[in-house]
């Protein structure tokens, strides 16, 4: 959704009074673009997914379980990084992933012990 002009206009006066009071720092976030940053974290977990792998297979050679453990939590753990950030970089999103919008209810369907309940107390009633 676009942004409407006094918003536009407050947006341009933060990011001129951002200037004037740190023009590096200012430089450094405008000059950033976030999929690199989010490219560079897939890269480290894929080198560290290959790391928990060798961990691993290590532990299983040796039959050192302690160690084929340790690889396993390295290859999991930089899987849900790297995945955490493979998202970010499809959603399109800079910074953070969109917010979806609000949940739809679920069709009103009886639960388990309503079905249950309803269940006995036709057996009660008889045929």
């Amino acid at each position: 959704m676009p942004l409407s002009e006094h918003e536009q206009r407050m947006l341009d006066q933060i990011e001129r009074a951002l200037y004037a009071e740190d023009p590096r720092f200012a430089h450094a976030v405008k000059a950033t673009d976030p999929h690199v940053h989010y490219k560079k974290r897939v890269l480290k977990a894929a080198l560290g997914f290959l790391v928990g792998v060798s961990l691993l297979m290590a532990g299983v050679v040796s039959k050192i379980i302690p160690v084929g453990v340790v690889g396993f939590v390295v290859m999991l753990a930089c899987c849900m990084w790297g995945f955490s950030s493979w998202k970010r970089i499809s959603s399109g999103a800079g910074g953070d992933v969109p917010a979806r919008g609000p949940r739809q209810p679920r069709a009103s369907r009886p639960g388990f012990m309503e079905r249950i309940e309803a269940r006995w107390r036709r057996r009660r009633e008889g045929p």
